[in-house]
């Protein structure tokens, strides 16, 4: 995040310069020193693990129970699962619409079998069009999961680590590049590769 920051930091200061007549005698920006980029996680959940963690999600309430199983088939973001409205969903035609992703940009996912009933079971809530009423926020729900994560046992793991995972599985479905990028919204492959962790 900190290397793309600077590098749109430096973008805008080249424009500048070199388009919009701003003097500067040099982009200071370049003459930062990079941070290095994290090595990817390499992090699967086990099926005991998986097991586990989805009674434990059960206990704590059927929606988490639920948010955690759409991430697993779906490859979806925490904050695009919790903002989700009904609006998104197509149960016909197994379609999730994710009007704004992380990069800016419209996605359609399909969705399982699973996902479908998932949705068909989940409660709606007067007067509110969200999918996950229950929390407000990614950092409400974070609170919750966290409790969930301590009482599964399960060592170095996070949410996220469900995305890889969904992304993994996807490859191991036999899906392409170019399906399973269309997916998750992956830009690149560099990018792609950091969230898939084949299973031998």
């Amino acid at each position: 995040t900190v290397i793309k920051d600077l590098n749109t930091l430096s973008h805008v200061i080249d424009t500048a310069i070199k388009e919009w007549g701003c003097y500067l005698p040099s982009n200071p920006v370049k003459n930062i020193r990079k941070p290095r980029v994290n090595p990817s996680r390499s992090r699967r959940l086990s099926l005991e693990e998986e097991l586990i963690l989805l009674a434990q999600c059960r206990k704590h309430s059927s929606a988490m129970e639920s948010v955690v199983i759409i991430a697993i088939e779906t490859a979806m973001r925490l904050g695009e699962i919790i903002n989700m409205n009904w609006g998104d969903i197509d149960i016909e035609n197994h379609i999730a619409i994710i009007n704004e992703s992380k990069n800016g940009e419209m996605r359609k996912i399909p969705l399982s079998d699973i996902s479908i009933n998932i949705f068909k079971s989940l409660t709606k809530r007067l007067g509110s069009d969200k999918v996950f009423w229950q929390w407000k926020s990614v950092s409400s729900f974070e609170s919750s999961w966290q409790r969930v994560l301590i009482k599964s046992d399960i060592q170095d793991f996070r949410f996220h680590d469900l995305r890889h995972e969904a992304t993994s599985r996807l490859f191991e479905m036999n899906l392409n590049m170019i399906e399973v990028s269309t997916i998750t919204g992956h830009k690149t492959l560099q990018m792609l590769k950091r969230y898939t962790h084949l299973s031998v």
